[in-house]
């Protein structure tokens, strides 16, 4: 006779009827006490009397779903993600899926396959991680295999560390790691020390004092690893608003350090990765604690109280800095490019729009300034029409309308030379001005379509963040109703 095992329900179901069967009870308070009806009880003792105890089972059990999710789906899930899309949250995820893969599931499936094979998604909370340590952790003691014990050690290794070591890059220049620091480097005031370091021999390659964490910091920076090395193929930041999006309170695109920036790289083809996350971008975290230890000291010993000083005292301590600390790079492979030196100052430009006025000249910085051909004759546009002022990196200005770039000459408040009284005064003749080609893409659309880019990316993070943070509003307010 075969085992019956019964649920909590269907063995007191058992036992009521089996006991109104052998004394003869009251069917009405057997009814009661299943919450049934009479005739329902009716049914059920005549199925005890034929079947016996295996009447009670419920007729699916052992039965697979029809909506349930195949094997091999579900397999195909894990796989995928362990080797191709290990990166993504689970939300985005089951995107990716859907998109690439053809495997439609809901996040919340794709999620309980993947917690149930011990997978934490990147955003996990504490909370997640410490109830799925203490689960490995019940596992490791029920097992007795070494072979399970040390998979099941890595997957707690890996929850207790979210970031756990990393290989450097294989060649000189794959990836630079860039950042700045405040802190009281020297003078006793707070300034921000910009630097870069290449991933693969800890070499810094840029370093640049600012008083503020600065597009013109990072642009000095970007300007040493050029001139000394050449074009790197990634740089890895911090995804702060510097970086990632335009700041709400910058009144212009001058002022937006990633639009800016990124937009130099884009030109150069210099990608750029971010992570909100210190101990991912490790190396420049911390060469920035030996620079605290021992820049300041030399610094301080130097004399140097200026920003200017100190970024001229840094040419010589990188130097002895990279000698002393960064690996040797003559058996690794370097991907830096060759930029060539003419292109340089008008890559590392300050890209801003203007439009021209009723005195057909543009207002930049509180100047005004006229528009210039190539042989310094005025040139006049009417009044609206909008133009690209380009502020190069040595400080020269220009001002590109559609496929033509005029050089700009500021309009003085006061003129120089009187006409009426200082007769022995030469005429002064047009001299000609240098106008860049426009091999350089500083066409406005370009430029305004690179924006608009970015500003849908500002935007879709927006939305995301502020539906997660209603997600957490309507959760805590469900958990004051229901204490």
């Amino acid at each position: 006779m075969r085992r019956v095992d019964l649920n909590m329900t269907e063995q007191e179901k058992y036992e009521t009827i089996k006991k109104l069967v052998e004394t003869n009870g009251n069917k009405k308070r057997a009814a009661l006490n299943l919450g049934c009806t009479v005739r329902n009880i009716n049914r059920l003792i005549k199925r005890y009397k034929k079947e016996g105890k295996v009447a009670f089972v419920h007729g699916n059990r052992g039965r697979k779903p029809k909506h349930a999710i195949d094997e091999k789906i579900k397999n195909s899930v894990i796989d995928f993600y362990n080797t191709k899309y290990y990166d993504a949250n689970f939300e985005h995820y089951s995107e990716l899926l859907n998109k690439y893969e053809g495997i439609k599931l809901s996040p919340s499936v794709v999620r309980s396959i993947l917690m149930k094979n011990q997978i934490l998604s990147p955003m996990a909370h504490r909370s997640t991680k410490k109830r799925m340590k203490k689960q490995l952790e019940e596992q490791k003691n029920n097992t007795t295999s070494k072979k399970e014990i040390g998979k099941i050690e890595n997957k707690i290794l890996e929850i207790e560390d979210a970031h756990p070591r990393r290989s450097r890059c294989a060649n000189f220049g794959e990836m630079v790691q860039m950042d700045a620091s405040p802190y009281k480097w020297f003078g006793g005031i707070d300034t921000q020390l910009h630097i870069a370091i290449d991933d693969a021999t800890s070499t810094i390659t840029g370093a640049y004092f600012d008083r503020q964490e600065t597009l013109n910091g990072y642009y000095n920076v970007l300007n040493q690893i050029l001139r000394n090395y050449g074009i790197p193929y990634m740089f890895f930041t911090d995804n702060r608003t510097v970086f990632e999006y335009k700041q709400k309170a910058s009144p212009s695109v001058e002022r937006d350090t990633f639009t800016q920036f990124g937009y130099a790289c884009k030109q150069l083809g210099i990608q750029i990765k971010t992570s909100s996350v210190p101990e991912a971008k490790g190396r420049v975290e911390r060469v920035f604690e030996t620079l605290q230890s021992r820049l300041t000291v030399e610094l301080r010993l130097k004399g140097i109280t200026t920003i200017a000083e100190a970024n001229k005292f840094l040419n010589s301590f990188i130097k002895e800095f990279n000698e002393k600390f960064a690996l040797p790079i003559n058996n690794i492979k370097s991907v830096f490019e060759t930029q060539p030196d003419d292109e340089k100052n008008l890559t590392l430009a300050v890209l801003s729009i203007r439009k021209v006025d009723n005195g057909h000249c543009i207002k930049y910085e509180n100047k005004y300034f006229k528009l210039l051909d190539s042989n310094g004759r005025p040139v006049y546009y009417q009044k609206g029409t909008s133009g690209m002022v380009i502020k190069a990196f040595n400080k020269e200005l220009y001002y590109c309308v559609g496929e033509i770039v005029y050089a700009l000459e500021e309009v003085p408040s006061h003129e120089r030379k009187s006409k009426n009284f200082d007769f022995d005064t030469p005429v002064e003749k047009p001299r000609k001005r240098y106008i860049p080609p426009m091999s350089h893409p500083w066409k406005q659309a370009s430029f305004e379509k690179f924006m608009n880019k970015q500003a849908h990316r500002k935007e879709k993070r927006e939305n995301s963040l502020r539906a997660a943070f209603k997600n957490i509003l309507n959760k805590k307010t469900l958990s004051y109703q229901n204490p």
